[in-house]
């Protein structure tokens, strides 16, 4: 049985980047790390051009996680509404019921 080494954050998987395999799936404290972490080694530079696009993809991607992170905690937290008692209650609602 072989085993595999992999460096890199810690996290259950990992890319050849070194970051973890889905972006999609990070709580919002490791994506914002990751990217924090992508960015600075874009900017540090040095780096060939297919690995530089592979990181900036990364990057965009981890971005937009935390995006989404962020735009779903504000509108819980613009959800919150005060029951007869005075005390608050969360409704939970996707991005797409802002309106109602």
């Amino acid at each position: 049985m072989a085993t595999e080494t992999v460096s890199g954050p810690p996290g259950p998987e990992t890319n050849g980047a070194g970051g973890s395999a889905d972006p999609g799936t990070l709580p919002f404290d490791r994506a914002l790390a990751e990217l924090q972490e992508t960015v600075t080694r874009l900017e540090s530079g040095g780096l060939p051009l297919e690995e530089a696009i592979t990181l900036y993809e990364r990057g965009v991607a981890l971005h937009e996680r935390c995006a989404r992170l962020l735009a779903d905690a504000e509108l819980r937290v613009q959800r919150l509404v005060e029951r007869a008692g005075g005390a608050l209650q969360a409704i939970e609602l996707s991005p797409d019921d802002q309106d109602g």
